[in-house]
């Protein structure tokens, strides 16, 4: 991973340094004192990510960070400061970082951090791969159902409950549902993006109203078990890996705010996300 650090103080920039290179975290592709110029070059050099003071002279780590994500959208970000203001840390969270560390920096949740982001994007790009190839026109050649084919459907099966059971939805009565749907887009020759609920409700269900119902109601509750996960402790290994894939971080995030009840209510859930990631993750696995 390419990282850039950003930060005033000279002494902390090399602390950071030292714990990514001391852990094999990445590789450090620059580092900057002073906030404009370090705006330049990452816009330039697009690290994959930036570890950024919150409190700068000339631009503020937020502004950074805003600017920063209209030119790099997909890259991490970690914020590092003294200010433990809540609305600040919101604000944070709302302009794009992913991470918010406290100072004093602490070593080991550095490098947990780093390594839950470096986990995250490589997973990321797994899944924009595959989809870039199911995409292509002779996706018909080597359909996902010829693929699915040499697998046995139990081992299968087996990996959709090891994904439920980790957000928390094992015993919901969907997972069933979310499960069948899954496996007939699996083994059918149409990519699973050209799929609507409905249309496979109507076909694999007498109750397709209920069946719909069913499945809304098990993953919001699998968004809510993220969103405990996220509070309880944000660099839990399934919050880093499902929050952003199984979910939008987003949602995820103002699920977590209706939970501590600082909103009046919660995260959405984009079904279709769901599913399709979720079909790439087993596919991955």
């Amino acid at each position: 991973m390419k990282i850039y650090i950003v930060d005033d103080d000279i002494i902390v920039i090399k602390m950071i340094e030292e714990i990514v290179l001391d852990g094999e975290l990445g590789e450090i592709i620059g580092t900057c004192d002073k906030s404009l110029t370090a705006l330049d070059e990452i816009c330039l050099l697009k690290p994959d990510i930036l570890i950024v003071d919150l409190l700068m002279p000339e631009l503020d780590g937020i502004s950074l960070v805003e600017r920063f994500k209209r030119v790099c959208p997909n890259s991490k970000c970690i914020m590092i400061s003294q200010v433990s203001s809540k609305k600040i840390v919101g604000d944070a969270y709302d302009k794009g970082i992913t991470f918010f560390i406290s100072k004093p920096v602490n070593k080991k949740e550095i490098r947990q951090v780093i390594k839950n982001l470096t986990d995250q994007i490589t997973l990321e790009s797994h899944l924009n791969k595959i989809k870039q190839v199911l995409s292509l026109e002779d996706i018909k050649q080597v359909s996902f159902s010829e693929k699915h084919k040499q697998n046995d459907e139990q081992d299968i099966e087996k990996k959709f409950k090891m994904i439920f059971s980790r957000l928390g939805i094992l015993g919901e009565v969907g997972c069933d549902d979310i499960s069948r749907l899954c496996l007939h887009i699996m083994s059918s020759d149409k990519q699973g993006s050209n799929h609507k609920l409905k249309d496979l409700s109507n076909y694999l269900s007498d109750n397709p109203k209920a069946m719909e119902q069913r499945i809304r109601r098990t993953i919001n509750k699998g968004l809510s078990n993220i969103a405990n996960l996220g509070i309880e402790d944000y660099l839990n290994e399934n919050y880093v890996k499902y929050s952003n894939t199984l979910f939008d971080f987003d949602q995820v995030r103002l699920e977590m705010e209706f939970i501590r009840g600082k909103k009046g209510s919660g995260g959405k859930i984009n079904i279709k996300k769901f599913m399709d990631n979720l079909i790439l993750i087993v596919d991955e696995m």
